[in-house]
């Protein structure tokens, strides 16, 4: 399986802080906000991650995240040059999937719960298996402001709505998505929406036509993060540092699983605490590496 990291955008509701730079190079807490949605696909046990922006902005991630081999992965890069809809991912991507599955997740998405790797790995398992796509939903108080996802007692999709105003769950769907190959093709022959977009809810519709969506739901103790405005960035910060503060364990911490999942051995992982340097970062990955 290939996994989409979609980083584009123009990150218009956060200005000013986003006239420079990507709303995913913003920190969140203590890291770079992609380390979050790019720690999701490395617990999945994807190695191969292509990285889509704009084309002023992925230099900067390029510079960040170089071609993934200082964690033992592959990245590649392609170049959005105007937001058509979250579905041309697949269309850019087309040659780097190949004859892959892949997964997709949104740039600005953040996951933390018990069991995620679990539910992960198991997710590309059945994608291999089965050949269906999976989206997730989280519970919200207010689901129309989201796309609602609808479900029978064995996980079957059984309807789509984009900010209903009588939803008929409280389940959002959020930006995490599991597809078989033929999402390629899917993509090419939706149609754009009235806003212009090639829509990701137009591709579910697809695979939900077909029979072939299914939905996991996350139960009430794991947490979903957007940040897609100033408030939303401070809270998903707050909430990350008040966990590590609790457990003394980082989230996301791209270098850690790296070296913890066998990516990268023991050499590389000295390596890159030397480059990382004498600071609270660089310290808490000395410990890792003592095994403390």
């Amino acid at each position: 399986m290939k996994g989409i990291i979609l980083a584009g955008g123009s990150g218009t509701r956060l200005y000013p802080l986003t006239i420079g730079q990507s709303k995913q190079l913003l920190a969140i807490h203590d890291k770079p906000m992609i380390y979050y949605p790019l720690s999701i696909l490395m617990l999945a046990g994807i190695r191969d991650i292509l990285i889509i922006s704009t084309p002023q902005d992925l230099p900067n991630f390029k510079r960040l995240l170089s071609d993934g081999s200082q964690l033992g992965m592959n990245f590649t890069y392609e170049e959005q040059i105007q937001p058509k809809g979250i579905a041309e991912a697949f269309i850019i991507g087309e040659k780097f999937i190949g004859n892959d599955s892949v997964c997709l997740i949104l740039g600005d998405n953040m996951f933390y719960g018990s069991g995620f790797t679990k539910i992960l790995k198991k997710s590309v398992e059945d994608i291999e298996e089965n050949k269906k796509a999976k989206i997730f939903g989280y519970y919200v108080n207010n689901p129309s402001r989201y796309g609602v996802v609808e479900n029978d007692e064995k996980g079957n999709v059984i309807s789509l709505e984009e900010k209903p105003k009588k939803p008929k769950s409280n389940y959002a769907v959020v930006g995490l998505y599991f597809y078989p190959n033929n999402v390629i093709n899917v993509a090419k022959k939706i149609k754009p929406s009235n806003r212009g977009e090639l829509e990701i809810t137009s591709i579910n519709n697809s695979f939900l036509k077909n029979k072939s969506l299914v939905v996991e739901l996350f139960d009430k103790n794991f947490t979903w993060l957007d940040s897609g405005t100033h408030e939303s960035m401070l809270e998903a910060s707050n909430y990350i540092h008040t966990i590590e503060k609790r457990t003394g364990l980082k989230i996301a911490c791209v270098e850690e699983i790296a070296y913890k999942l066998g990516f990268i051995n023991k050499e590389k992982f000295n390596k890159i605490i030397d480059y990382i340097g004498d600071n609270q970062y660089g310290e808490y990955l000395k410990k890792i590496n003592d095994g403390i």
